[in-house]
């Protein structure tokens, strides 16, 4: 009797310790109908602050369903849990799925990356592929000085070739500041009057986000060009008028595009759409929404098929975590953020 039970004992851990090592760190959605078929996206969240997990999740299930992107999402992984933890700096596994992506949107921050993860990013940057870029992916990286891809860092030297690293040399930005007031002001979106027929602004709608404006110094590099400014309001209400100060004299850019060169081969050529907008409570906007929709089609190369109002519906509930630093949702693995699962409450 004894043997059977260590026997059935055995077979248990065996069982339990095969799903645990079978478990995936990140979560695919499968493109179904839609201009984007055929293309794969890859979303690396990964921020203390903005609950970019929320956001990429909730994006790449938009992205899949209704415009048939194939859609993988990468998490800070906690390594002894293999929970989504995005106080780990130094863990996002999955990231050779950049090897064969058509495009990758960033939503990191300050993330320090062990070498073996960070060159399918740095492959990917040489490629001279395309980038959206939200929120705090104008400083996606913080890598120190003695390490192999330190370049990439936001506040990378002029000695390393690559001043202000990523954000500044791809995104056209790194950070900066804060230019409303953190938690109390928000951001109202304003058309610029020269980038109306934009093929990202097909379907435009004004935008408010409780988020603030960051600063950004101008003008922007290379052959940027401006599609949005943010007016900074005095409160977190959509109806909030705006502050009557400095802060709006000049306004500050809130979405760009531009394009990269290629680090390694000078004839890749690669586009980017960056929005300092995109935290989890910021995408409950609509407008927001069909803004980065509308984005990844045009860094795809698929502006032509820009719908007049791309369906930005939720696909499944959405109820996002407000940001601020340690109220991420605790025990999340990438597992709950399958199709047909809520996000949120």
């Amino acid at each position: 009797m004894w043997r059977q039970k260590i026997m059935v004992c055995l077979a248990f851990f065996l069982w339990v310790s095969g799903s645990f090592a079978q478990e995936t760190h990140w979560i695919q959605y499968d493109g179904e109908e839609g201009p984007g078929k055929g293309k794969k996206v890859v979303l690396i969240s990964g921020d203390e602050e903005y609950r970019s997990e929320e956001a990429c999740a909730m994006l790449g299930k938009i992205l899949a369903k209704r415009h048939g992107f194939t859609c993988v999402v990468l998490f800070a992984i906690q390594p002894r849990t293999g929970e989504i933890d995005p106080t780990v700096q130094d863990n996002i596994p999955g990231m050779e799925h950049l090897a064969d992506a058509d495009l990758c949107v960033m939503a990191t921050r300050f993330r320090n990356l062990p070498d073996e993860q960070m060159k399918f990013f740095v492959e990917y940057v040489e490629a001279g592929k395309p980038f959206v870029g939200l929120r705090t992916a104008t400083h996606a990286f913080a890598i120190p000085a003695d390490r192999k891809y330190a370049r990439y860092s936001f506040n990378a030297p002029a000695a390393s070739g690559w001043e202000q690293g990523f954000g500044r040399q791809i995104l056209g930005e790194t950070w900066i500041a804060h230019h409303g007031e953190h938690g109390v002001e928000g951001t109202r979106s304003q058309l610029v009057p020269e980038s109306e027929n934009h093929p990202i602004l097909r379907g435009y709608q004004e935008i408010f986000v409780p988020t603030d404006v960051y600063r950004v110094r101008l003008p922007l590099p290379g052959d940027s060009r401006i599609l949005l400014f943010g007016e900074v309001t005095a409160s977190l209400e959509p109806d909030s008028p705006a502050v009557l100060n400095a802060k709006n004299e000049p306004k500050m850019p809130i979405a760009w595009v531009k394009s990269y060169v290629s680090p390694q081969n000078p004839s890749l050529q690669g586009r980017v759409f960056t929005t300092t907008m995109g935290a989890a409570v910021d995408l409950q906007s609509e407008g927001l929404r069909r803004l980065l929709v509308n984005g990844v089609y045009w860094a795809c190369g698929l502006e032509a098929q820009i719908p007049a109002q791309a369906n930005v519906d939720w696909v499944d509930s959405y109820h996002p975590t407000w940001f601020g630093f340690g109220k991420h949702r605790k025990g999340k693995k990438p597992a709950d953020f399958s199709l047909g699962k809520g996000i949120g409450l």
